[in-house]
């Protein structure tokens, strides 16, 4: 089979890979994605060596999603003015010198906490600009009806490297230090870059009136709240991002005092989550024109949650490993429905907002259930950590999705009460 009838192929499985513009972009993220995950693996590790401390890996969480919190929708106005493509590059930049200071400092041999934080939040900073603008790139580089393809492939790729990135870092980490990983992090960023130029997206101002920040901003909140599937997606988002993603934080402590892993086992742990994860994006990217089901966000939850809680009985590395596939798998299912959703239902004109709250909901909260996660680990163990983490996010999308069918037949009783009028 020749080249060009795998190609023609890939591009009837994925029907996002038909655009030049999506390829760089999607290319670019193949090679950046796999140091990232390379450096975050590094960091969190380093973090544990040098303190032995869950609640100060929560600090850490708080110094790079903090800018998040405080700033993303803020930042969702900006995206809406301005070029995507020039922010994306602009916050690439950011990220790779970071990612080569950290390494400077790493080699040296007298880097200190304080200085981990500093550079989380820089991170953190540039993280704040990228994602809303990544995400709202996306309508810009496909047509509307392969959007979920792009969505699922950029997916893909960043669960590929979740599997491959930590699995890189276990391996060099132990034999060279976490130095070079920062290094060939910084390295990445450099194709990024350039696929970045090579992209031809016509930048379109759709508002001009000038308003305050603020008044811009509720009119994006206001956006959402008059969309019951939007409002619901994002009060789930708010609670699986706050209690279920802390898991990252519990995870070295669980695979160095329950399952007696060292760093090869932790970077395991990390990427049979990423596995489960990329199934479910390769299975949801060949589905491009699929339609986003509310029931399928509420059901992927609740399933995570549930493998969540699980965790808490699970002493070998063997069952872990399996578990937290499939939790990879429902994981990514969850967050691949909810951004579809918000992409979906929103007009173009607050797009970048809509995703900054996307962000905000998504990473945005993750310094307090990060703390929240430390603390709870801290005193109780990785065990009640998971436990905990896990009921509370499936009692909360419980009543999200009950809320939802109210408004549901709220807004059913309203249309036809106007029809009689």
């Amino acid at each position: 089979m020749n080249s060009t009838i795998v190609i023609s192929r890939l591009k009837e499985t994925f029907p996002a890979l038909k655009y030049r513009d999506f390829r760089y972009f999607w290319f670019g993220q193949c090679i950046s994605l796999i140091g990232t995950w390379m450096q975050l693996t590094a960091q969190q590790w380093l973090v544990y060596t040098m303190t032995k401390s869950a609640l100060l890996l929560g600090f850490l969480g708080v110094a790079q999603f903090g800018p998040v919190m405080f700033l993303s929708l803020f930042a969702g106005v900006f995206v809406d003015k301005y070029s995507k493509k020039l922010i994306i590059i602009f916050t690439q930049t950011t990220s790779m010198i970071q990612a080569l200071v950290f390494a400077v400092l790493v080699w040296s041999g007298h880097i200190v906490y304080w200085e981990i934080l500093v550079l989380a939040s820089l991170l953190g900073l540039a993280n704040t600009l990228d994602m809303p603008a990544r995400q709202s790139f996306m309508p810009e580089l496909v047509d509307r009806k392969d959007l979920r393809s792009a969505i699922g492939l950029n997916m893909a790729v960043f669960n590929s490297a979740r599997i491959i990135g930590p699995a890189f870092s276990a391996l060099l980490m132990a034999r060279f230090g976490a130095g070079l990983l920062f290094f060939l992090n910084g390295m990445s960023f450099i194709p990024v870059i350039f696929f970045l130029y090579r992209i031809n997206s016509n930048f379109t101002v759709i508002k001009r009136v000038k308003k305050k920040v603020l008044a811009e901003i509720l009119e994006g909140l206001n956006h959402i709240r008059q969309s019951a599937v939007m409002l619901s997606t994002v009060f789930s988002l708010l609670a699986f991002s706050t209690f279920v993603m802390s898991y990252n934080i519990i995870i070295p402590l669980y695979a160095a005092e329950v399952l007696n892993q060292g760093v090869r086992g932790y970077g395991l742990l990390l990427s049979a989550s990423g596995v489960g994860s990329l199934l479910a994006a390769l299975l949801i990217a060949s589905r491009g024109n699929g339609i986003p089901k509310i029931q399928m966000l509420f059901a992927s939850a609740l399933i995570a949650s549930t493998l969540l809680v699980m965790l808490n009985f699970i002493h070998s590395l063997g069952l872990a490993i399996g578990l937290l596939t499939i939790f990879g798998f429902f994981t990514l299912t969850f967050m691949n429905t909810a951004n579809f959703s918000l992409q979906v239902n929103s007009s173009d004109e607050y797009r970048g907002r809509v995703m900054s709250v996307y962000a905000f909901s998504f990473m945005g909260t993750t310094p307090m259930g990060n703390v929240f996660a430390g603390i709870i680990t801290e005193r109780f163990g990785s065990g009640m950590g998971f436990l905990i983490c896990g009921v509370l996010t499936g009692l909360f999308i419980i009543l999200i999705a009950i809320s939802f069918v109210l408004m549901k037949r709220r807004d059913k009783k309203e249309m036809l009460e106007t029809c009689e009028k």
